[in-house]
């Protein structure tokens, strides 16, 4: 989902978040699961005043709504966002649930916490995993088995071992990444969660439970199996053994919602509100982003979630499995906040925040609770703008105003000679590898330098002013930002090189690029030889203009000995600046569009696989040129050279094509 800053460091195509402290660190293994309790008695909210250690503001209603009625009216502004909404609990009593702005600009209706309904996204993904640990519970799921148990379809094997639920559940299943179909906005095109399944596998790219990536495909999955071993609907399920029991009235995975509450969805909004809105979308696979509700009832699921599974006499879990589900699955160091079952981790300060956040193309959610104090909270945005920098304000001003951070860290006095093995190109472990996605990998590419004082910097990740975030080390192989609280561990091999960074987000981890695919090798080379063909086909154009409007043929005869040679390496390089200058339009034209391929892409698609066909073929005999040119006699050097640069261009935009997916199917992206 969304979301590289997320996915990179704090903020991932969703994205989207962390803490911690000390010269000799101090303990940061999880917190114990605090064990659930009694509801306390009532306290009318105005009267509950919880005091935070240190100096943080008294975390009660009336500071709650200052704070908030501060901070929103600035982010809506600022970002374009049509409306908003929050809700914040503690130990059982509601402290703040306020709307702001609009959830529809043109009639001016405002957004209402108890009936706004807001498109949560991969906030879906946690009623999966409840869904499935009550199967568990019921004896019908095993967590450690292979899933093809509980499918009437097959997950293609690979790396000689099985997925499980529990390599789901910790997104270590090894998925490539995949977009395909995800995000609708025609109910007539919407297909069924079997289908999508079935003609969306993605291949595995990862053995499984070693590297976390992201999938939304694996959350589906899951879906599926809910519905399978249950059977019924996976919509239905989640409707009656969690909405229901909870008292969740105005929730819902149907897309779009049922007739009971079809007025009450707030519209989604683009990056600039004054375009058409997106329309209601329909994510798939359903169980890993398809959920629409309110704050109001996303503060019940979170009451029951701090009370061991159980609100007002219902229950949805037993205790003990929701402790199971919030203890500590995978992460690669004690130092960074883990990957639980289902849930994820995210430190700030001395808190503990465990949940999950969300995005589609216009709705950003975050949904978090802390066991320790007891919190719920929840804030959704309507609008594209919500996404980026909003969410990763709210948990971070939130944590420091109330909780305030602990002392600050002293930073290891390393020489850089010692450091710099954690220097190179790192791309995503969420990515695509056998698909045409797997272009846009090479653009998200980060580098990462050590300068001569030990200060590691990763190309393009900022803080939340925009600045350049620098980090220095504090324990073996261990780094923390200077000023601030985010970690990095670097992972490294058998060998002792290090392959792999991980990141506050355990949900993905960057992994070291080879030098083949090091984008600050292809880019220069890719750039290059366009730039080449660009002057061929310049030349050729100049040349067939001077004939045609001066008739000076005779000057444009090719040097004796020529004739066959030069059409091939002219029609190549016309045929690959077509391409590249056609798929840089495009982007140039789309540049401020959220767009998700759909089927509508797949000619498209398929054009573009016949034109670098033709290219390819052409570059065959443009190759042959460039080596053949060197067996005639009499031909100038300069001749030769510039049959040989073309030659080797178009070798390079072959390879390129290939290895990059350029060409290939068309309907997986």
């Amino acid at each position: 989902m969304g979301q590289l800053q997320r996915l990179v460091l704090a903020a991932g195509l969703g994205l989207a978040v962390a803490s911690l402290q000390a010269q000799v660190p101090f303990d940061v293994s999880p917190p114990e699961i605090v064990s659930p309790e009694q509801p306390a008695a009532a306290i009318p909210a105005a009267t509950t005043r919880t005091t935070s250690a240190g100096t943080g503001h008294g975390l009660d209603a009336a500071d709650l709504e200052a704070f908030f009625d501060g901070i929103f009216p600035l982010q809506l502004e600022r970002s374009d966002i049509a409306g908003a909404t929050v809700l914040v609990m503690k130990d059982g009593n509601l402290l703040l649930e306020k709307g702001y702005g609009y959830a529809d600009l043109k009639s001016k209706r405002p957004v209402d916490p108890n009936s706004t309904i807001f498109r949560l996204a991969s906030i879906s993904k946690l009623f999966t995993w409840v869904s499935v640990m009550q199967l568990k519970e019921a004896g019908r799921l095993d967590l450690d088995a292979d899933v093809n148990r509980y499918l009437d379809f097959q997950i293609r094997p690979a790396f000689n071992k099985p997925i499980t639920l529990r390599n789901l559940m910790t997104h270590t299943g090894g998925f490539e990444e995949t977009v395909d179909d995800i995000i609708l906005t025609d109910p007539k095109k919407a297909v069924s969660l079997r289908d999508y399944l079935i003609a969306n596998q993605p291949m595995r790219i990862f053995p499984p439970g070693v590297v976390p990536a992201y999938s939304n495909y694996g959350v589906g999955l899951a879906s599926y199996i809910v519905q399978r071993a249950s059977g019924e609907p996976f919509e239905q399920y989640v409707q009656e053994h969690i909405f229901a029991p909870l008292g969740m009235t105005h929730s819902s995975f149907y897309q779009p919602v049922e007739k009971p509450l079809a007025n009450l969805p707030s519209e989604g909004y683009r990056t600039n509100t004054t375009k058409p809105t997106v329309g209601f979308e329909f994510f798939n696979p359903v169980g890993a982003g398809g959920i629409s509700s309110t704050a109001a009832d996303m503060g019940r699921f979170g009451q029951a979630l701090l009370k061991g599974g159980n609100l007002d006499g219902k229950s949805i879990l037993k205790p003990e499995t929701l402790a199971e589900m919030w203890t500590p699955q995978f992460r690669a160091s004690d130092q960074l906040p883990a990957q639980c079952m289902g849930f994820y981790q995210d430190w700030r300060n001395d808190l503990r925040w465990i949940g999950h956040e969300g995005g589609l193309i216009a709705f950003h959610s975050l949904f978090f609770v802390e066991p320790q104090q007891k919190i719920v909270l929840f804030v959704s945005y309507n609008s594209a703008g919500g996404g980026a920098q909003p969410r990763p304000e709210i948990i971070r001003f939130f944590s420091d105003r109330y909780f305030p951070g602990p002392p600050k860290v002293e930073f290891l006095k390393t020489p850089a000679s010692e450091l710099n093995e954690i220097a190179g190109q790192y791309e995503p472990s969420r990515r695509a590898e056998t698909t045409k996605l797997k272009l846009s990998g090479l653009f998200d590419q980060r580098n990462a330098t050590v300068d001569k004082d030990g200060v590691l910097t990763i190309h393009d990740v900022k803080d939340l002013r925009g600045h350049p975030i620098k980090w220095k080390p504090i324990g073996k192989d261990l780094w923390q930002a200077e000023d601030d609280q985010q970690r990095i561990f670097a992972i490294r091999d058998g060998s002792k090189k290090i392959v792999r960074l991980a990141i506050d987000f355990p949900g993905m981890q960057l992994q070291r690029v080879p030098w083949y695919e090091n984008s600050r090798f292809v880019l220069p080379a890719l750039w290059s030889s366009l730039g080449g063909l660009a002057l061929v086909v310049v030349a050729t154009v100049l040349r067939i203009g001077r004939r045609i409007f001066l008739h000076r043929r005779a000057r444009l005869d090719p040097q004796p000995g020529t004739r066959w040679i030069p059409w091939g390496p002219r029609m190549a390089a016309f045929a690959w600046v077509i391409i590249c200058a056609t798929i840089l339009s495009w982007q140039i034209a789309t540049r401020d569009a959220i767009t998700i391929p759909t089927p509508e892409w797949y000619p498209w698609f398929a054009v573009m696989n016949w034109a670098t066909a033709i290219a390819l073929a052409l570059s065959v005999f443009a190759m042959a040129s460039a080596v053949t040119i060197w067996w005639r006699e009499g031909m100038r050097w300069i001749t030769k050279v510039k049959f040989t640069l073309v030659g080797l261009a178009c070798l390079f935009l072959s390879w390129f094509a290939l290895h990059w997916h350029v060409i290939g199917p068309a309907h997986r992206i």
